[in-house]
């Protein structure tokens, strides 16, 4: 690898290991092996290539995400809607489990939105791309047949659940819902049935 490949590739270990606003430049410089201009010249600045390193991650874990769902045989594409729900949700939420620093990440940069204006425009920019992949990972399609309607609306939902999710493994990790808990929950949801018994009409 070069230097650009070296440094991103660094800077994706600090994000980890010490999370997005406490990584320096000199941090980065020693996880990998590069200079400290290097870093200017190939990304203007170590915020830039931080932003970089963050959206690369977090692509590189939705890929690993997506390839355990298509080896799940209870997850194949034409099983059952809740049943693929569920099962597509055990496995992101067997993710969260075993990569707590990661998720740790995650979180972090959340409370860092508000005032970075540049982190904020980079994790929009990418938003709708991570809609499309998580609605293609539940209907188990290509990315390419997953249209920006369903990206929006379906890809919205499943990033709320997806964020909530990781908050919720930082605060309970031992009180996680199963991915049945979750198609229970929506099955009951839009069935009118959330306190085991059906709305009354006009309700």
């Amino acid at each position: 690898m070069g230097h650009r490949e070296d440094l991103l590739e660094g800077a994706k270990r600090c994000l980890v290991e010490k999370g997005y606003a406490r990584t320096t430049a000199r941090d980065i410089v020693a996880a990998s092996g590069a200079n400290l201009a290097s870093i200017g010249y190939h990304y203007g600045s170590k915020d830039a290539l931080m932003r970089k390193a963050l959206i690369a991650s977090v692509e590189e874990w939705g890929a690993g995400v997506a390839e355990a769902s298509t080896l799940d045989a209870v997850a194949a594409p034409d099983a059952e809607p809740l049943e693929r729900f569920a099962a597509v949700w055990d496995q992101i939420l067997r993710h969260i489990a075993t990569e707590r620093e990661f998720i740790a990440s995650q979180v972090e940069v959340l409370g860092l939105l508000p005032r970075d204006e540049g982190l904020r425009a980079a994790i929009g920019e990418a938003r709708p791309e991570g809609g499309e992949g998580l609605v293609a990972v539940f209907e188990g399609v290509p990315d390419t047949e997953v249209d920006a309607e369903a990206a929006q609306v379906v890809g919205s939902f499943y990033q709320a659940l997806l964020t909530g999710l990781m908050v919720q493994s930082l605060l309970t990790p031992d009180a996680m819902p199963t991915g049945r808990d979750l198609a229970d929950a929506l099955r009951r949801i839009t069935a009118g049935q959330v306190l085991g018994r059906p709305r009354p009409a006009g309700e």
